[in-house]
């Protein structure tokens, strides 16, 4: 029996054309290689932080210190203390925050092309933001654990991420990005 003639057909648009491929979740290398890069940049904004009050509280500045000579071992007492290290947090989130409420991305994370989202997919909020920072501490504290969760939950989040009802994105390439 002869074959049939192939019926001229249209080309699938759909295929024929590239359609950028859908964000993923981040792995955790990749995010902990984009927060050492922040964490460079966080060193420095944190330097700064502590450099302003130990210059309005130091003794030069306080009538009535003793001017002496002799190396002080001691942080002034409003550097040590609950108070302060509240104050270091806060710079924490916001510089955190204002990233991930202005474009989803901190340096590193753009660098590295990873993009914070709300799990709606909308830009998370200030609350999101703090939780997630507060939690991503704990993360660290417990020696990565909360990182490493990632490799074991089904959907690749992190406490942090499950905490703060968030997720980091792997962006895909842009075309940009793929010629070199």
């Amino acid at each position: 029996m002869p074959a049939k003639p192939k019926a001229a057909t249209q080309p699938d648009t759909e295929s024929t054309t590239a359609q950028p491929a859908e964000p993923t979740n981040a792995g955790v290398i990749r995010r902990l290689v984009a927060m050492v890069y922040d964490g460079l940049l966080l060193f420095a904004v944190l330097f700064i932080a502590t450099l302003i009050p130990a210059l309005i509280f130091s003794p030069e500045h306080i009538e009535n210190s003793p001017q002496t000579n002799a190396v002080v071992h001691e942080l002034n007492q409003p550097l040590d203390g609950w108070l302060f290290r509240i104050y270091l947090v806060l710079v924490i989130i916001l510089f955190n925050g204002m990233f991930w409420r202005r474009q989803g991305q901190t340096l590193g994370m753009q660098a590295w092309r990873l993009k914070l989202v709300s799990q709606s997919g909308g830009t998370p909020s200030w609350g999101q933001c703090a939780i997630r920072v507060l939690a991503s501490m704990v993360s660290l504290a417990c020696g990565g654990l909360g990182y490493f969760w990632a490799w074991i939950d089904k959907r690749s989040l992190t406490w942090h991420d499950r905490l703060s009802n968030t997720q980091v994105l792997q962006l895909p390439k842009t075309e940009k990005n793929k010629k070199r």
